[in-house]
This record gives C-alpha cells, sequence and structure tokens, in this order.
C-alpha cells in the first residue's frame, strides 16, 4: 500500500513516532494488538515495526522507531524521513497476537520493545479485562509514550522501571505464580526477552503460555562449520545446491526462486516455509522450542540443513 507520512514527533530521547496515511484518504486494513507492517523504506530495505496505536483504527497507522547507531539502515533510514513522505508498507500481520481466554496478561517491555506493549495494553483496558505492565527503560527521558501509560485507564496497572535510578522489575516476583489461564508477554532487546524467558522456564509456566517478539537476532551465529547441502522443491522436483555461507534464500533467489523475506535474521517470520522431508537446523528466533522439536518448519532466511537434501513446500 501506498502511504504518506503525516506527522513525525519525538516521544523520548531518539524515539520518533510515525503516523502514516493512506495517500488518497481511504480507510487502512483494520489491525489486532501486537501486529506489526513492512515498511519499504528504501529500495531493497524492508524493515518491520509494530503498530502502536489503538487497534481498529483505520484511518492512520502509528510505529515508533528507536534511532540505533548500529543500525543495518533501518532507522536511520526511518529517522531522515520528513512528513509529507510518500512510501509503500505491506498490510498488516500479527504474529504476537493476545490470547482471546487469558484470564490475566502479564506484558513486560524493554526500551523501544514498549511499542506492541502499550498497544496491547490498551487493547485489553478497553475491553476491561485484567492485565498487567512493567516497562522499563535506562532512564525517564528515554521512556517513549510516558503520557499514554499516565492515563487513567492504564496508570494504576502500569509500573516503570529506571536503570538510572537503580530500579529493575523483581521478575521473580513478576511471574512467580503462572496457571493455565495467565499469559506473558515480552518484548525488547534479546538480552532482556532472554532474562525474562528463563525465569519464566524456571516458575515452570507452560510454553504456550508465553510469547515474545525478538526486534533482532540475539546473538550471531557461528558459522565456520557450515557445510553445502540441497534443496529439492516439491512442486517441480527441482534440486538447488546450497553452498556454505550461502543462505536457502540466496541460493534459490540465483535460480529464479523468489521467497518472500523481510528482516532477513529470522525474527519476523515473513518467510516461514513448511518442510516436506529432511531436518532443519534452527538458527532463528521466531519459532518456539516446540515448533523446532517438529521440524515441520524453518526460517530459509537464516536456517540451513542438518540432512543432505531438504524438501520444501516450494
Amino acid at each position: 500500500m501506498k502511504v504518506r507520512l503525516a506527522s513525525k514527533r519525538d516521544v523520548a530521547t531518539d524515539i520518533c513516532e510515525f503516523e502514516w496515511v493512506s495517500v488518497d484518504g481511504s480507510p487502512l486494513p483494520a489491525f489486532t494488538a501486537g501486529a506489526h507492517i513492512d515498511v519499504h523504506v528504501a529500495d531493497g530495505l524492508v524493515r518491520q515495526y509494530s503498530l502502536c496505536n489503538a487497534p481498529g483504527e483505520t484511518h492512520r497507522y502509528c510505529v515508533g522507531v528507536l534511532r540505533d547507531p548500529a543500525s543495518r539502515g533501518g532507522s536511520t533510514g526511518m529517522h531522515a524521513l520528513t512528513p509529507g513522505t510518500t512510501l509503500e508498507i505491506s498490510a498488516p500481520r500479527n504474529h504476537f497476537p493476545l490470547a482471546e481466554h487469558a484470564t490475566h496478561s502479564i506484558l513486560l517491555a524493554g526500551g523501544i520493545g514498549v511499542t506492541p506493549i502499550l498497544c496491547m495494553a490498551e487493547a485489553l483496558s478497553a475491553r476491561d479485562a485484567s492485565f498487567e505492565v512493567h516497562y522499563g527503560t535506562r532512564e525517564p527521558a528515554r521512556t517513549a509514550f510516558r503520557e499514554r501509560f499516565a492515563r487513567d485507564d492504564l496508570a494504576a496497572k502500569t509500573r516503570l522501571y529506571f536503570d538510572s535510578e537503580g530500579e529493575r522489575a523483581d521478575l521473580d516476583a513478576i511471574l512467580a505464580q503462572p496457571s493455565g489461564g495467565k499469559h506473558l508477554y515480552v518484548c525488547g532487546p534479546a538480552g532482556f526477552i532472554d532474562a525474562v524467558l528463563a525465569r519464566a522456564d524456571a516458575a515452570q509456566w507452560p510454553e504456550g503460555n508465553v510469547h515474545r517478539e525478538y526486534f533482532a537476532a540475539p546473538v550471531p551465529v557461528e558459522t565456520a562449520g557450515d557445510k553445502a547441502f540441497q534443496v529439492k522443491l516439491h512442486s517441480s522436483g527441482r534440486v538447488i545446491d546450497v553452498k556454505a555461507g550461502e543462505t536457502i534464500v540466496a541460493a534459490l533467489a540465483a535460480q529464479g526462486v523468489e521467497v518472500q523475506m523481510s528482516c532477513e535474521q529470522g525474527v519476523c517470520g515473513t518467510c516461514l516455509t513448511r518442510v516436506i522431508d529432511g531436518t532443519p537446523e534452527h538458527r532463528d528466533v521466531y519459532l518456539t522450542d516446540d515448533e523446532r522439536a517438529a521440524n515441520d518448519q524453518i526460517l530459509p532466511c537464516c536456517s540451513r540443513s542438518q540432512s543432505p537434501m531438504l524438501v520444501l513446500d516450494l
């Protein structure tokens, strides 16, 4: 879809909120809390950003973007945009949805990971659901959307933590009482997410009740031992070689087979592909442990094969 940047405003140090509207004034597709859009920042540069305006709004999409000094081009490109700019985005997709029948939701946000968490909090508040928010940042000046969390409907259910003031969320206490009806949602830096997941595992939270969304792959994967293998296209029987040090999507693209892709790090799930036969070597952070163990799906932008041949549903 073609959209226009209607406004851009600072919401914290190095964080801007971008408001997009359709070019022709028509309604945008509705979305649910936790959804994201792909933004075509520049030619060949596509990045995912979580929607942080109220779910159900169709006159605009809002995203919050951190200016990251280690940017691979996405955040610097976004922060260089000026109101009036037009570009293309995808329709919203939701790989991080709220559980419909949760009796209580615990929302944990670290830094810019607050964007989907804010949307979730407002959605839960709108339906008078039971929830709590824990939001940690380096300092008050870097805490985006504080005014929205200070509103009457969210203030009593939100706790803010600032590293600069020596405040940290007591994860053991927050996660101490898992139950079948409670659901946990976490988004933020990889280290923060990993810490939450470890504490949730130690507290014996059911895996199906723990939901996370990474913005980037946590740690670069060691590739020195990578070996070549082959990919077979189930529809045609065509076999394509994948070299050591080459991704599956790159090998396929070189042979004219395009797989829709976005993050290139196994984070967003855009390239998720069904595995017909063979054993994947999972290197993504998108699939859960149970989904990985099933070995019937793969993120070909980053994952490889443990078997000599991998048959994909392509």
